[in-house]
């Protein structure tokens, strides 16, 4: 008994990994909600430009630096090993899974800034009391490109976003063996 303890605990990804999973998680749930909400409001309701435009654009940049840092650290954790009773296919699936959240985790926010960088009436993008260079030209046509790209590729993180959390689910509560549980390792 003491032994399938210890080998659950080794199974588990360090504290800090797991921490700054669920601080990510948060933060994109937040993020989509809020893009999501704020494009539905009135222009003519003040707190959709005072307050929903500059939050969302704020924890935009917040989330992404999270997750740079996030990155930076796995590369220097020694992760644990997909469970051996996987198949193959499922461990090809959350490889690919995972490198595509993380790819549109940096690419979604980077298209958001890209997009308020080029919008002629943009004021910027703050950062929790500071203001963000604008690196791109103002144009207009650019921006229409940049609001595409960024609505769609915040639908494919969530539909990602889903397929991750069902693929959970499903090894936790639908596989015989318990092992495969891969939920336990990042609780």
């Amino acid at each position: 008994m003491e032994i399938q303890v210890a080998k659950l605990a080794e199974d588990k990804y360090p504290l800090v990994v797991r921490l700054l999973h669920w601080a990510r998680a948060f933060l994109i749930f937040g993020q989509l909600w809020m893009g999501w909400t704020m494009v539905r409001l009135s222009d003519d309701l003040p707190a959709k430009f005072d307050w929903y435009y500059p939050t969302h654009k704020q924890f935009g940049i917040l989330t992404l630096l999270l997750v740079l840092v996030q990155l930076a650290i796995r590369s220097r954790k020694t992760l644990p090993a997909p469970p051996a009773g996987h198949a193959d296919w499922e461990k090809k699936c959350a490889k690919a899974a995972h490198y595509l959240l993380y790819a549109l985790a940096i690419v979604v926010p980077l298209m958001g800034y890209s997009m308020s960088s080029t919008f002629t009436q943009s004021d910027g993008v703050p950062f929790f009391g500071a203001q963000l260079p604008e690196l791109l030209p103002k144009n207009d046509n650019w921006f229409k490109v940049f609001q595409w790209l960024h609505r769609t590729l915040a639908y494919t993180l969530l539909a990602l976003i889903a397929f991750h959390i069902l693929g959970a689910l499903k090894h936790r509560f639908l596989d015989a063996d318990r092992r495969n549980d891969v939920l336990r390792r990042i609780l």
